[in-house]
């Protein structure tokens, strides 16, 4: 099989689907790799480490596109990619589909394959998330620390505080795999850290785990408000899987808080978990809502993208390597994973939460399984 492996070309966005130690994997596996010349620049991955591990590099998105019969990506394809969709392509990449009407209708139209990262589940895990929700999820509390400042519109504290002075006050929404190492990372700064979930047993195993270091509180609205009106950094990182995220914080509860408090929103690509969010860039990462400081950038891992490409090709290259071995329709008949993340094929929706964002009919992937 022929993969590509184009630039990336939303703002801001540094990282590449692939390594070199990926491309290397494929092409001893006898298949064909083709990457755009300057592709891993942002990750500091040189064309001639891509060269050396037996890629074929191309000076054109195009080529990379059109000469390909699989194209694995980071981030969903803008408007300007769209010309590149044709009914024989396979995508695998980040769609986010319920957030992306446009998107959605023109991979239907041109009659794509497109497999989305955040939905391939494997048992209760999103295998494919997962990495970069801990990378957002560590990154969030760094990021969140540097808008405490006062130079960024912070209340100008330090999360650890100092010995004679109180440590600041987080709160982590949502007790997944981005919250849960959101609260790690914020414990590790010596902050007074509250993490909130609906699920009581993932509150008693973080209860275990860290001894009573982090506060567990079950999630409803009384308690997201008792606990938000007191919080000088609040980081919501609440996913349903291929929904769009449920809106936790009212603007309301925002004008309780108190001045100069600060919100990240990991859950911003999947719609956001604070009423007010929408998404930014790293360039113009924040925004003011009544008095508080809200960063809302929709790509987050991609600020650290040698460690985001490294970690994402760790988990979606057996995927891919499946795919270029059996062919898109056997991969997806035999692994249930890869099933649950067919978003569309043949030009049909086969994703019932982003049918039902969209009002677009769905057909059962298992149906199209068994077609092929």
């Amino acid at each position: 099989m022929i993969i590509g492996v184009p630039k990336e070309i939303k703002n801001n966005e540094f990282r590449v689907a692939m390594s070199a130690s990926g491309v290397h994997e494929l092409v001893g596996n006898a298949h064909t790799v083709l990457v755009e010349r300057g592709a891993g620049i942002g990750s500091s991955i040189a064309d001639d480490e891509y060269a050396l591990a037996g890629a074929h590099m191309v000076d054109t998105a195009a080529q990379a596109w059109q000469d390909a019969d699989m194209v694995v990506k980071v981030k969903e394809p803008i408007a300007s990619e769209y010309q590149y969709f044709r009914k024989d392509l396979v995508l695998f990449t980040y769609l986010h589909l319920a957030a992306e009407p446009e998107l959605t209708k023109a991979l239907i139209d041109a009659g794509v394959t497109a497999i989305a990262y955040e939905t391939v589940q494997d048992g209760r895990t999103l295998p494919l998330l997962a990495p970069m929700s801990e990378v957002a999820g560590r990154l969030s509390v760094q990021v969140g620390a540097q808008c405490l400042t006062a130079p960024a519109g912070g209340k100008g504290i330090l999360l650890g505080g100092v010995p004679g002075v109180r440590p600041a006050k987080v709160v982590v929404l949502g007790a997944g795999v981005a919250g849960t190492n959101a609260a790690a990372m914020a414990l590790g700064t010596g902050a007074e850290v509250t993490i909130l979930d609906i699920n009581i047993n993932r509150l008693r195993e973080l209860d275990a785990i860290y001894q009573g270091r982090l506060k567990t509180v079950a999630s409803n609205a009384l308690e997201i408000e008792r606990s938000l009106v007191d919080a000088d950094l609040v980081i919501g990182s609440v996913l349903v899987p291929g929904a769009k995220a449920p809106k936790l914080v009212t603007n309301g509860l925002v004008a309780k808080m108190k001045p100069g408090s600060v919100l990240v929103d990991i859950a911003v690509d999947q719609g956001g978990c604070f009423e007010d969010s929408h998404p930014t860039t790293h360039q113009e990462p924040t925004f003011r809502v009544h008095e508080s400081v809200f960063y809302c950038v929709a790509n987050m891992p991609g600020a650290v993208p040698n460690t985001s490409t490294y970690a994402l090709t760790n988990v979606t290259l057996p995927y891919v390597v499946q795919i270029a071995a059996k062919g898109v329709h056997r991969a997806v008949a035999e692994n249930a994973a890869l099933r649950a993340g067919l978003s569309t094929t043949g030009g049909r929706l086969t994703n019932a939460a982003v049918g039902a964002a969209h009002g677009i009919e769905v057909i059962d992937s298992l149906e199209v399984a068994a077609h092929h």
